[in-house]
């Protein structure tokens, strides 16, 4: 390939637009948090540490106020919107970009390095493309409605990842002569328009965050934890969930005020994070307690989390309860939670069941609530 100078210049589309379904996120999986970073910031860190000359990053309209936040700490990083299909998104991100080489890459691939960048950008130079990809482990068999019509060759097959490289006004001119219906991969529509894409090593460890499972996989440092509490209801107090009042005719009985799902709550934040519960941190014998409100406990709780580095992941609650019905207010609890926890309501949930008449929670005479959580150390890449 010949260019304006010794040096192409590289430029990079990063592919956001996808919403993470598949995921069971309530929202974007880029902006997961691994470690004390999101998904994106760890693929923005890597790019621009390699040089990169200048980033798109292609997203949903739906997402481009939070990530436009995110990339205006990055230079040289711009946001477009995407389209109805990832190769759309692409041809608009690559329509926004202007270079000699463009590296295509998945916003939802963290763990992609610099090596496999520069093996896919030098391969662009010299071959015209560079797509990152690895052999299949698995047997691979293609199946007709019932059985199996034969086994694929192993030896022949590979898992296609990103990123992908390609001389930047070979890959727009492909798009544009074959289109972007049923192209799933770069790599496809190169070919397709009669460009001969060329293979560097890819990495196993390149992982595409696809599923729930993928999430679990995505650091060895989470941690999780249950918790669970029961309080009985009495005549004369006020009735306070998640930091919320409630008009009823009970309220619930305790040392301090009695918010049976903040103390599960904390108990599950406790508990991940290995710590005592909240009946030796804060016994109902030490007057300091008398009355307090859990909120204030729910801070002195994430100030221990933070002593020991952890951060909140998901925090999920249910509150078991047959009367009041709490569907009305549990909006606003799930508010208070996030506001006291210092996190983003998308972090926070909250439920509320019956027992269906059974037990003490069932006659009225009480409310309990459980909870679990994901922690996660903080960890610099």
């Amino acid at each position: 390939m010949k260019y304006t100078t010794d040096r192409p210049t590289v430029g990079a589309v990063i592919v956001c637009a996808g919403r993470g379904e598949r995921t069971g996120l309530p929202y974007n999986k880029v902006l997961h948090m691994l470690g004390h970073k999101t998904v994106l910031e760890h693929v923005l860190d890597t790019f621009t540490d390699h040089g990169v000359s200048h980033i798109t990053a292609v997203v949903s309209p739906a997402d481009r106020e939070r990530i436009a936040e995110i990339v205006s700490a990055y230079n040289g990083v711009s946001v477009v919107d995407g389209g109805a299909t990832r190769a759309q998104s692409v041809v608009n991100g690559l329509k926004a970009c202007r270079c000699d080489i463009v590296v295509i890459h998945d916003g939802a691939r963290p763990f992609v390095t610099k090596e496999l960048i520069m093996r896919a950008v030098s391969s662009a130079i010299e071959h015209g493309s560079g797509i990152a990809a690895v052999p299949t482990v698995d047997t691979v068999k293609r199946m007709g409605t019932d059985k199996v019509v034969h086994s694929l060759p192993r030896a022949e097959l590979f898992n296609m990842q990103t990123p992908q490289a390609f001389d930047y006004a070979q890959i727009l001119e492909a798009y544009e002569r074959v289109g972007t219906d049923g192209v799933t991969d770069d790599a496809e529509a190169y070919e397709r328009a009669g460009y001969s894409p060329r293979l560097v090593d890819g990495s196993y460890d390149n992982i595409k965050i696809t599923t729930a499972t993928d999430l679990l996989r995505l650091s060895q440092n989470n941690k999780i934890g249950v918790g669970y509490d029961v309080h009985r209801l009495v005549e004369g107090r006020p009735l306070i969930l998640g930091g919320v009042r409630i008009e009823h005719e009970k309220g619930l009985l305790g040392h301090s005020d009695a918010d049976v799902l903040t103390h599960a709550v904390m108990d599950a934040l406790l508990s991940a994070a290995g710590l005592p519960d909240i009946g030796v941190l804060f016994p109902d014998t030490d007057d300091r307690f008398d009355g307090i409100s859990s909120l204030k406990l729910l801070k002195e709780v994430l100030n221990k989390l933070r002593e020991r580095e952890l951060e909140i992941v998901n925090v999920s609650a249910v509150a078991i309860a047959q009367k009041p019905k709490l569907s009305p207010v549990i909006k606003d609890i799930r508010a208070s939670l996030a506001a006291a926890l210092e996190t983003d309501n998308a972090r926070v949930n909250v439920s509320a069941t019956t027992t269906e008449g059974l037990g003490i929670v069932g006659n009225g005479d009480a409310i309990a609530a459980t909870a679990s959580c994901i922690l996660s150390e903080r960890t610099e890449k």
